[in-house]
This record gives structure tokens, sequence and C-alpha cells, in this order.
């Protein structure tokens, strides 16, 4: 699981990388900010994904640790909210690869 996050890390901060190419106002110790911004709070049912930047933090999504009657290990969940994720679908699953993510979240559906 944990090289599977830190997989999901890096394809975090290189959707990251992207985004910032298009502006004019392109700063490599921005992306590198980012990469160092992200973390992993866990909890008893989900791994939530948390990017730190300066004093305010975000929600990137959740990670599902064990399976369960709707999701298996390893489900990428929207965030609903700071504390639960919106458990409508899966945006795909760290340890079977094959998902896409952008840097400000999992995809919409």
């Amino acid at each position: 699981m944990d090289n599977a996050i830190n997989e999901l890390f890096m394809a975090i901060g290189d959707d990251f990388f992207n985004f910032s190419m298009r502006g004019e106002y392109h700063n490599p110790d921005k992306v590198e900010e980012f990469r160092d911004s992200l973390m992993v709070v866990e909890g008893r049912k989900y791994l939530k994904i948390v990017k730190k930047l300066g004093s305010q933090e975000m929600v990137w999504g959740f990670i599902v640790k064990e399976d369960d009657n709707k999701f298996k290990e390893g489900d990428i969940l929207k965030a609903a909210s700071w504390a639960a994720p919106a458990r409508n679908k899966a945006r795909g699953n760290i340890l079977d690869g094959g998902y896409t993510i952008r840097w400000t979240g999992p995809e919409y559906l």
C-alpha cells in the first residue's frame, strides 16, 4: 500500500507540474512545495489524502483501507466533506493502477 500511495503522490505532483507549466508564472519551487504538502491522515476505515499549503489544509480524497460491502482495498473516493468520502463510486484503485486523477482531487464521474 505504501508504494501505491507514493505512486499516487507522484501522479498528483506530475499533474500539478503540468498544470503549472500552462501558466506564465511557472515556478519550480512551487511545484516542489506542492509535492511536499501532500500527506496521509489515517482513519479507522480510510486514508485521507490532505494537501497542506501554508496554514490551509484541503482534502484531496480518500483511499479505502479494507474491503467492505461496496468498495475494495485501495479504491480512490472523492471527498464529500472534510471527514467523509463520497461513497457513490470509486474513481480508481491505487493497487490496480490505471486511474485518472487531477492535482485538485479524484476525477468527477
